[in-house]
């Protein structure tokens, strides 16, 4: 039996150090915190997915910019008629060739402005070249009228990526928060794990001094089992947080990008002092900083503005049509080119148009329905700065209490020292079994663990605060600009 149990120690620790001795072949990484908050900014997979978004407003913006691209427009037409020749009362073959060339040009106002260029030749019993030029303008007056109307979709694209981007800081402060959170939790493994190093030790020792009691004997033997046992399952222990500790080191590999196998040093500790806040003044950093408003106020943008133009949408179609134009004809084709230039034969004309559905139900409904949704989005702001207003004070509250934590499980630790230096001492006299002084070390083991956690928590917690307060991407110096995504929209070109 006690063959039986030295092996399996020896096994155990055999693991260990062999996971040790891997480790140390494995290359480092001395990661600081902002080293792996630019890392995650850079290389980070599910932030590239996102950046794409604004990348497509970007070329949403530019397409609808395509509404002031001159039209060109170019024709060429072939004829051939037959009709009676009303001297011969005979059938006559009339050829008839065309081409013209135009170009039109939208303005902001909505005005669209034309040339047109037309040429042509005709034979029938005689032979003649014809050109003209016109010039056609057509302004709405009332529905469509105004550069608000002319740029309703560039307008909406443009608030569009302005959305998108706020979206991306969103998701860019939640990676951040995570980075920082999984970066201390790898910080809480790795002092748990030195903490069940140092236990293992302990227990080890006073292994080794019953031993010695046992041969003398001054200590039962059964008391021998107990020591061994108890070493035996801070070896297990010892095992499962050395594995904490790699499957977490793995979640920042990943998170981060880094090699595989890499082995992570980290090189900053938590903040221990005491972060003092201001309510109100943190209550107004999240209103004007926090991505959710900015967002939300985005869509009031748009909504708006679109409510604007279905305004102007239930207005009569009044158009004013305008036209002026030149033109000539002659046996030569430069005669006629001639004649069309000198404006021998000048043409022009004007007009309105009126439109007007009778009950105009379809644009005043769609009127009715985009002020219902400006109001909603203007409830939903509401709503999220409500939100916004409780997370802040909770997030407040959250820094307080567990600062004031830190205080008490370091109170704690210490006494839990104090008690197992007692016991020791008892121990050592015989005033202690060996039970007794293992359960106190428990206890410390507990009491280390929980003022590393609060030192976590504490930290998480400051976190979460500039999380809620929209302040962590400049906490962290990471910035944001609204041509982010321009790199990738023009790499597609």
């Amino acid at each position: 039996m006690k063959r039986t149990r030295n092996t399996a120690v020896a096994c155990a620790l055999t693991l260990v150090l062999g996971t040790a001795v891997n480790a140390s072949a494995q290359p480092t990484v001395n990661l600081k915190l902002q080293d792996a908050i630019t890392m995650a900014f850079e290389k980070n997979l599910d932030l590239k997915v996102e950046l794409y978004n604004p990348a497509m407003a970007e070329a949403d913006i530019r397409r609808n910019l395509g509404i002031y691209d001159p039209l060109l427009t170019l024709g060429a037409n072939y004829q051939r008629s037959n009709s009676t020749n009303t001297l011969t009362f005979r059938p006559q073959a009339i050829d008839q060739v065309t081409a013209n060339a135009g170009v039109s040009q939208l303005l902001p106002t909505g005005t669209l402005l034309g040339a047109t260029v037309t040429s042509g030749w005709v034979n029938n019993s005689t032979r003649y070249y014809s050109t003209a030029l016109d010039l056609t303008l057509q302004q709405p007056l009332l529905k469509g009228f105004g550069r608000e109307n002319t740029e309703l979709a560039i307008n909406v694209s443009r608030f569009t990526k302005s959305e998108t981007l706020n979206a991306f800081r969103t998701r860019l402060s939640d990676t951040i928060v995570q980075v920082r959170n999984d970066y201390f939790k790898l910080y809480n493994l790795r002092e748990i794990l030195e903490v069940r190093k140092t236990s293992l030790a302990l227990a080890q020792r006073i292994l080794q001094d019953d031993r010695g009691r046992v041969k003398a004997g001054v200590l039962p033997a059964y008391e021998l089992l107990n020591s061994e046992f108890q070493v035996a399952t801070r070896e297990k222990e010892v095992i499962d947080a050395e594995r904490a500790v790699r499957d977490q080191m793995d979640v920042l590999r990943v998170e981060l990008q880094l090699p595989a196998g890499s082995e992570i040093v980290l090189a900053d500790e938590p903040f221990r002092s005491d972060y003092a806040v201001a309510e109100d003044q943190a209550l107004a950093r999240a209103m004007a900083s926090r991505p959710e408003l900015a967002t939300q106020r985005d869509v009031i943008r748009i909504n708006d503005l679109q409510q604007r133009v279905a305004k102007n949408q239930t207005l009569p179609d009044l158009t004013l049509n305008a036209t002026v134009g030149t033109g000539g004809f002659d046996r030569g084709f430069l005669s006629g080119l001639e004649k069309t230039a000198t404006i021998d034969e000048p043409t022009w004309g004007v007009g309105v148009q009126f439109t007007y559905p009778l009950g105009n139900r379809a644009a005043t409904n769609d009127y009715i329905r985009k002020k219902l949704a400006l109001e909603q989005s203007r409830t939903q702001l509401e709503s999220l700065e409500s939100g916004v207003n409780r997370d802040v004070k909770a997030a407040i509250r959250l820094v307080a209490t567990n600062f004031k934590q830190l205080e008490v499980t370091a109170r704690g630790k210490a006494y839990a020292e104090d008690r197992l230096r007692a016991f020791q001492k008892r121990h050592d006299v015989g005033l202690a079994t060996t039970k007794d002084v293992f359960d106190v070390e428990n206890d410390l083991v507990a009491a280390k663990g929980s003022q590393i956690q609060a030192l976590v928590d504490y930290n998480n917690a400051i976190t979460q605060l500039w999380r809620v307060t929209g302040e962590i991407l400049e906490r962290e110096g990471v910035q944001v600009s609204e041509t982010q995504a321009d790199p990738l929209y023009e790499k597609m070109k």
